[in-house]
């Protein structure tokens, strides 16, 4: 049995639409409607369409305005424009916007259906292209990397760059950014991905083991060494190793890991035989190391050795674009796992985690979302599944009760309140406070500049 192509007429004249719906649906397509762009962002983040053909003018959310954000939650369906209004430059935005095709009314119907075809196909064909590249073997593995943020899509293409090479790598970022993933990216993207990849939290093992775990011990080396062990830098030969949180090392053991990383060679604790490794050595921090070197708590020689070179992996407040991206992943992942058929969020509910300054990052965003899908109840998880998140939202966001006003307040006071609230909220981050009120930076200069809290 075929499955029908799905597509979402945009149109607030009703005539226009029911026409396009029963002209669609004899040529074999299945059709949903909206008859304005608010309602057709949010169908699109509730249904997978294979198209969307749209107006360009309505009265509530323009066809533009609503291909921004259609473009902006999944980049991959294709948009065609309607307009009664052949106008050059508003054609022109609509294809730097992302739109597929323009069309102007009265409509071609030969050329509409030839349109929408062409749309499907390209689409079927990227999909194709890229499944051949990766049967092919000339794919880039993201080892689970979820993002299509300008500073994810930088970060992916220097860990590509650099993942081939020998270099020591120093990553930082915030707990729970995903450190580790980028470690496996360039170990599994490396000629050594045949090998090991060996990982250890430098912050999890006590100062007096630490020695024993890097680089093994002898027999009757110390209480409790019945037998010869083998460290984790020579279980890594010929692979790579992850020293997770290395600012945590101690002092002692940063000296020694210093002599690995120049002769390439290790001792076990209670041995005097010195062992060549092969290994490729990354390194991860969610401290500020030259503050630590600073004070005399890490090494700098060994601060070079590691910091060859250098990613940082941003926190999710940074990267908010990704996280639809990733609650979808999550909820794929954790629905699969408790045996649960929810299809998605509602728009409210995402909205609350696009908006979220989730100081956990995305181990948090993982968290909220297992727990979303353990007590949802329906299809779609909303605010209802994610309570604390509802008031995590509330406190973040400057509010004063109608009875504080009492009704001396004029709307421009109030206003001016909110800004400066939310500005001492974020301690002086403008770009956050612009974010969290809904308005750009440069609106939120020039209202701080009439209040005068600006030089």
């Amino acid at each position: 049995m075929t499955i029908k192509q799905h597509v979402l007429v945009v149109d607030d004249d009703n005539a226009h639409r029911t026409m396009l719906h029963t002209l669609l649906s004899g040529w074999g397509y299945r059709i949903s409607e909206a008859d304005d762009g608010t309602v057709a962002i949010e169908s699109v983040k509730k249904n997978p369409f294979d198209l969307v053909l749209m107006d360009i003018r309505m009265l509530k959310v323009s066809g533009l305005e609503a291909l921004d954000q259609i473009k902006a939650y999944n980049p991959a369906i294709p948009v065609i424009i309607m307009t009664a209004f052949s106008s050059v430059e508003t054609a022109v935005d609509a294809l730097k916007k992302g739109a597929y095709d323009y069309l102007t009314k009265p409509l071609d119907f030969d050329k509409l259906r030839l349109t929408m075809e062409r749309a499907m196909e390209h689409t079927r064909l990227k999909a194709e292209n890229r499944l051949l590249k990766q049967s092919l073997g000339k794919h880039f593995d993201r080892c689970n990397i979820i993002g299509q943020s300008p500073a994810m899509t930088q970060l992916l293409e220097t860990i590509e760059q650099v993942a081939p090479s020998e270099a020591t790598v120093m990553i930082s970022g915030e707990s729970g950014t995903g450190k580790e993933l980028i470690a496996g990216a360039l170990h599994f993207n490396s000629p050594r991905k045949s090998g090991p990849f060996v990982k250890i939290n430098c912050a999890a093992i006590t100062e007096s083991l630490l020695e024993s775990e890097l680089f093994g011990h002898e027999k009757g080396a110390f209480t409790g060494a019945v037998r010869r062990k083998d460290g984790r830098f020579l279980q890594a030969d010929r692979g790579s190793i992850f020293l997770d949180e290395v600012s945590e090392m101690p002092l002692s053991m940063q000296v020694k890991l210093l002599r690995v990383l120049q002769e390439r060679e290790i001792t076990r604790v209670g041995g005097e035989e010195t062992i060549k490794v092969d290994v490729r050595v990354i390194a991860a921090t969610n401290k500020d190391l030259v503050a630590l070197i600073g004070k005399g708590e890490f090494r700098e020689d060994l601060f070079y050795r590691l910091n060859v070179v250098s990613l940082h992996m941003p926190p999710l407040v940074k990267r908010s674009e990704d996280i639809p991206l990733l609650a979808q992943h999550f909820l794929k992942q954790f629905a699969q796992k408790n045996k649960k058929k929810i299809k998605g969020f509602t728009p409210q509910a995402m909205d609350h985690l696009i908006h979220y300054h989730w100081p956990g990052n995305v181990r948090e965003l993982m968290n909220a979302v297992e727990r979303g899908v353990v007590l949802a109840r329906a299809d779609f998880l909303d605010m209802n599944d994610f309570p604390f998140l509802a008031d995590a939202i509330r406190q973040q966001t400057p509010s004063q009760s109608l009875e504080n006003f009492a009704g001396n307040m004029s709307l421009d006071e109030v206003e001016k309140a909110t800004i400066l609230k939310t500005l001492e909220n974020t301690k002086g981050n403008k770009s956050e406070a612009a974010r969290r009120l809904g308005i750009t930076r440069k609106t939120l200069h020039k209202k701080l500049k009439s209040y005068g809290a600006m030089p």
